[in-house]
């Protein structure tokens, strides 16, 4: 048996998580504990299944044929980084396998064996999610500065990065955070793609039964307007 890790679920055909129709693994387990967290069921590293990786490796061979040219396989959270090892394994095995990888991560450990599995990533996904530390620090639980060298490590190393962003109005949609990740743009070219995602709070019921505060039940959804013109200005940058 190869490494072995902790799964919170898996969906086998994901069209959300990187480019293409993917496997997706979320793990369980989170370092953070961010306001606008849609998945609280995943915070403790207790819980879920145990899975190997070289059969989960397997497992999704299964779909390979529907993953065309740009699809793969895609290891979400909670927080994957918790698991780097099993994670490694299991991208290891994927490329054994003819499958690309890819991470999706809010960065927020950087060590060596991180620096491993991200050898054998093709892509990463990383959430930034706001533009001052005094914002991480409020609503994310960590402050900014491991985030941001997580991107710089990831441009050095020139790893296909996908600049995500959930937009939560009063907090991220203005000048400010676009000015931000443009400059985050200009200056990292391993960026070459940006996703503005608006904040939902479908996941209300989630916190109702596990018994948790929702702490950002009193902000509001954006517009889809309102998320598309702060998109398109991003994409300016990109192009």
């Amino acid at each position: 048996m190869s490494q072995a890790g902790w799964v919170h679920s898996i969906q086998t055909m994901g069209t959300l998580d990187g480019p293409g129709v993917r496997f997706v693994v979320f793990t369980q387990g989170c370092n953070l504990r961010c306001g606008c967290c849609h998945n609280p069921d995943t915070w403790e590293r207790q819980g879920g299944i145990q899975y190997d990786a070289v059969e989960l490796a397997e497992r999704a061979t299964r779909y390979r044929e529907y993953f065309g040219d740009v699809g793969g396989v895609t290891v979400s959270g909670g927080e994957p980084l918790l698991q780097a090892g099993f994670v490694k394994a299991f991208f290891e095995a994927c490329h054994e396998r003819g499958m690309n990888t890819c991470l999706d991560t809010s960065g927020s450990i950087l060590d060596d064996e991180v620096k491993v599995l991200l050898s054998v990533t093709d892509r990463v996904l990383l959430d930034i999610k706001y533009p001052t530390d005094e914002q991480y620090r409020a609503h994310v639980g960590c402050g900014i500065d491991t985030p941001l060298a997580f991107l710089d490590y990831l441009n050095e190393q020139g790893i296909a990065t996908t600049l995500r962003q959930v937009i939560i109005p009063t907090l991220n949609d203005n000048e400010q955070n676009i000015a931000f990740l443009k400059e985050l743009i200009a200056t990292h070219p391993c960026i070459d793609t940006v996703e503005l995602l608006p904040f939902k709070k479908i996941c209300t019921v989630k916190y109702e039964q596990l018994g948790l505060p929702f702490r950002f039940e009193g902000y509001d959804e954006p517009s889809q307007t309102m998320v598309a013109r702060m998109q398109a200005k991003l994409q300016e940058a990109i192009l």
